[in-house]
C-alpha cells in the first residue's frame, strides 16, 4: 500500500514539477512522509533513523538547489514552534512532531506554514469525533499525528502557494 502511495505521489511530481531536479526532491520528500506515516500508524513512534537524516539532506539539498535562508528558516520556525508546542502540552505532542515539523520546514520553505496549518486541521476531525463518541473519556485516546502532518505536508507541496495567496489576499 505504501509503495502504491509513493509511486503515485512521484508521478504527481513529475507532471507538476516538469521532470526536474525539483521533481526529484519532491518525490524524495514524499518517500519520507509516506515512510513516517506507515511507521508512526504501526509504531505510534516517528524515528529519528528516517526524520534526522531527511532533515539535514533536504537542509543541504533545498540550500544547494536555491541558496536561501528560507529553507533553514522555515526549518527553525517550524521545528521551534512545535517544540514550543510540546513543552507547553507534553501529552498532546512528541518530539518526532517537533522533527518531523522541521524536515517539513526544510523541504518546503515558507509552504510549511500551509502544511502545518492544514494537517492540524486534519488532525482535529478525528479528535472531535472522539469527543463526540466518548464525551470525557475521549481526551484520553491517543492519536498519531505524523500521518496527519504529512497529508499537510503533500497538500503544502502541491497547493501551498496557491493557498498562501488566496489566505493573505
Amino acid at each position: 500500500m505504501g509503495a502504491a502511495v509513493w509511486i503515485a505521489l512521484a508521478a504527481a511530481c513529475a507532471v507538476v514539477f516538469a521532470d526536474t531536479v525539483e521533481a526529484v526532491v519532491n518525490a524524495l520528500g514524499c518517500a519520507v512522509l509516506v515512510a513516517i506515516t506507515i511507521t508512526d500508524l504501526e509504531r505510534r513512534i516517528i524515528p529519528n533513523r528516517i526524520v534526522l537524516p531527511a532533515l539535514a539532506a533536504a537542509l543541504v539539498v533545498q540550500t544547494a538547489r536555491d541558496p536561501s535562508v528560507e529553507w533553514f528558516v522555515a526549518a527553525v520556525a517550524a521545528g521551534g514552534f512545535f517544540l514550543a508546542l510540546a513543552v507547553v502540552y507534553p501529552a498532546g505532542l512528541g518530539m518526532g512532531d517537533v522533527k518531523l515539523a522541521a524536515f517539513m520546514g526544510a523541504w518546503l520553505g515558507r509552504d510549511v506554514a500551509v502544511a502545518l496549518f492544514v494537517g492540524s486541521l486534519l488532525g482535529m476531525l478525528p479528535a472531535l469525533v472522539a469527543l463526540v463518541r466518548h464525551g470525557g473519556r475521549g481526551r484520553k485516546e491517543t492519536l498519531p499525528y505524523g500521518p496527519f502532518l504529512a497529508a499537510g505536508g503533500v497538500i503544502g507541496l502541491f497547493f501551498g502557494q496557491a493557498l498562501l495567496d488566496a489566505w493573505l489576499g
